[in-house]
């Protein structure tokens, strides 16, 4: 299913675990090539990757929820947030193309500057999520591939809220038609009954992995004890065969394929009377992802209690109001929390 040749798999019990291996990968790839001082890594301003101690240093330092613990993390090399982008009824991406250009800038001379310590960049593709479910334009990942290729560097994606179809494409990485070294997966892996994640890495990385290493070890340094946890794996194996319904899961007959185009349709219904309300900064959907933007922040417990009186049950932050539900949800399913958001914005925030 994966992208490109992306054909080695290590599996882990946690999608945040599923990064460390991949930040620990990139650094013994970097050792084993005689790059022992890259170090660090490129990351975006506005990620998310994790809440533990490697993952936190690449998340974003200032604005992420884990600025408290600042200070016991490795300084990492940062590219500013992307610029925003729409994802169009017609079938298009709308983005202010100067700002790209001046962001596009700035991550070439960035990366050019710090290129001798760097051993990789991580995103996450088209899709910041804990970053304020932000999205961007596919032409940033394909520079991110371009800088990655010209300087060394191993080009991470974190597809773990992303992947198995969640934005209209079985993994975000391909609405850019690239295929990153690394990409790290989990979520809808299992659906969400039980914590599994995986890592995928190409052809190049594992040989370059084998080929020595500066550490002293040809292999990859970890070895979670629920690795490849059987009940985990069935309950994954499951879980794919629901997404793809029997089909190719890259065939438009594919179980998901269907479902996400008529979940991003029906959520565009279901939340466009919020985009009248004054207080209303933006509507945005992309496949099976409707957000409602405020400009202030949300009060979350009231918007919250108006929403279950409704029928649904959310998890609002900062001042965005979102779903992500699951693509066997009806037309009436998808009415229900479109109500519920839009009515408990309407309450509480008029």
């Amino acid at each position: 299913m994966a992208p490109g040749d992306l054909s080695h798999v290590f599996l882990a019990d946690s999608g945040s675990i599923s990064v460390e291996v991949a930040l620990k990968l990139t650094l013994q790839y970097q050792g084993a090539r005689g790059q022992g001082q890259r170090q660090k890594f490129l990351a975006l301003r506005g990620g998310y990757h994790g809440d533990t101690f490697a993952t936190m240093a690449v998340c974003d330092p200032e604005d992420g929820m884990h600025a408290t613990f600042k200070p016991w993390g490795t300084e990492q090399v940062f590219l500013p947030k992307p610029p925003p982008a729409r994802y169009t009824e017609a079938g298009f991406w709308d983005y202010d193309h100067e700002q790209l250009a001046q962001w596009e800038s700035a991550a070439r001379r960035i990366s050019a500057q710090h290129a001798q310590e760097l051993a990789g960049i991580i995103c996450e593709p088209i899709l910041q999520g804990a970053g304020g479910m932000h999205m961007y334009p596919p032409r940033v990942l394909r520079i991110l591939r371009e800088l990655a290729t010209e300087h060394g560097m191993l080009l991470i994606a974190d597809e773990i809220a992303t992947g198995f179809g969640r934005t209209g494409k079985l993994f975000a990485v391909e609405w850019a038609q690239i295929t990153p070294d690394i990409m790290c997966v989990g979520k809808a892996l299992t659906g969400g009954y039980i914590s599994l994640a995986a890592m995928l890495c190409s052809p190049l990385v594992v040989r370059g992995l084998s080929s020595g290493s500066e550490t002293g070890a040809a292999v990859l340094l970890h070895g979670p004890t629920f690795m490849g946890n059987p009940l985990a794996c069935a309950v994954a194996i499951a879980s794919l065969e629901l997404l793809s319904g029997g089909n190719d899961p890259r065939d438009d007959a594919a179980s998901w394929n269907i479902k996400v185009a008529a979940l991003q349709r029906r959520l565009r219904t279901a939340l466009a009377p919020a985009a009248a309300m004054p207080q209303v900064r933006e509507i945005r959907v992309l496949g099976g992802v409707g957000v409602i933007q405020l400009h202030e922040k949300v009060l979350v417990d009231e918007v919250t209690r108006v929403a279950v009186q409704h029928g649904a049950w959310v998890r609002p932050f900062r001042n965005l109001v979102y779903v992500m539900p699951p693509y066997e949800c009806t037309e009436a399913d998808i009415a229900t929390l479109g109500t519920a958001l839009v009515e408990a914005v309407r309450q509480i925030h008029g």
